[in-house]
């Protein structure tokens, strides 16, 4: 395995107005992260929201994004992940580079194939097969890259027809801006292995063993090493991201465990070992992070904004190691 030096980002989803979203981009530049963060969500409460397990976000991503450019100078700015379902491509990849204009070139283009079927159907959008959902997806990255080129685009699909100009702007960022995609199955991790600078191994679910009788540990182990069998050269290349958006510092682990399977009703005995959560001392988180980054090379780590303040002390520890 190479192993990639680490980087922070912050998931940025509560702030409720401008202010609040000025304050939060300045702090986590200030305190050291490399990235903040948006999420591609649209829903208000209610059943919809509930259904979906997603918690409030007031903002939408692109404004969003960039407003918190303007505010800052050395912050990467993104998306994760941009539903490719949610917009039309060729106005999505216009919007996107003209963040990274605006910015500087400090956009981080992280886009996925969709995923809550319960949002989509609430936005009244169809949500297709998987195949035909992650089919579109390689149509996007391919105007994407066409887009980025300053070539003459000409992208012909099943879901994806564009052609007939070039596109502007160009990104400031050359070749181009670093591409994230988001997956969890075989195909779209082998996609992102061959295509993108950062592949996120997105959250893996609660359940003791899956259907393939896989404990969430080995089923992270599993997506990192779809990715590693897929990329061949372009494995130093990448850097693989995850989340533990269960991040919290404590010198009582087990009550800590216990809330958290008392609020999204799981086994709390699925909790320590899972990679989506980190829960302990300072010295025990750090030794998560790097046995996270040995099993299935997470060294990009984002950590829900609500830990943003206490987690500065791991930022400070192991940006760059």
């Amino acid at each position: 395995m190479t192993k990639k030096p680490f980087r922070f980002a912050v998931q940025g989803t509560r702030a409720t107005s401008a202010r609040e979203w000025y304050d939060l981009a300045r702090r986590a530049e200030d305190l050291g992260y490399s990235t903040l963060f948006v999420a591609d969500h649209y829903l208000g409460p209610g059943p919809a929201a509930r259904a979906c397990s997603l918690p409030p976000q007031h903002l939408a991503p692109i404004a969003a994004m960039a407003a918190a450019a303007a505010v800052t100078s050395t912050l990467r700015i993104g998306c994760r992940v941009f539903c490719i379902d949610y917009h039309l491509p060729a106005v999505l990849v216009k919007e996107a580079t003209t963040v990274d204009l605006l910015s500087d070139g400090r956009l981080e283009m992280g886009i996925g194939a969709g995923l809550q079927v319960n949002e989509y159907k609430a936005l009244g959008i169809p949500f297709q097969p998987g195949k035909v959902r992650v089919d579109k997806l390689e149509e996007v990255i391919a105007l994407l890259k066409a887009h980025w080129s300053g070539e003459p685009i000409d992208v012909r699909g099943d879901h994806v027809t564009v052609s007939g100009y070039k596109g502007l702007p160009l990104p400031v960022q050359r070749p181009r801006p670093p591409l994230m995609i988001g997956g969890n199955g075989g195909r779209i991790l082998s996609l992102a292995a061959r295509e993108a600078e950062i592949v996120s191994i997105s959250n893996v679910p609660f359940d003791p063993v899956n259907a393939a009788g896989l404990t969430p540990r080995q089923e992270a182990v599993r997506r990192y090493e779809v990715v590693r069998g897929a990329a061949g050269d372009r494995l130093a290349e990448i850097e693989i991201e995850g989340s533990p958006y269960f991040t919290i510092l404590t010198e009582d682990p087990a009550a800590a465990y216990s809330d958290i399977a008392n609020w999204i009703s799981v086994d709390a005995d699925v909790l320590p070992e899972h990679p989506n959560v980190l829960v302990g001392t300072l010295d025990e988180m750090e030794q998560r992070l790097q046995a996270n980054r040995a099993e299935f090379g997470t060294s990009y780590v984002t950590v829900p904004q609500n830990a943003m303040e206490t987690f500065v002390p791991l930022v400070e520890r192991l940006r760059g190691r």
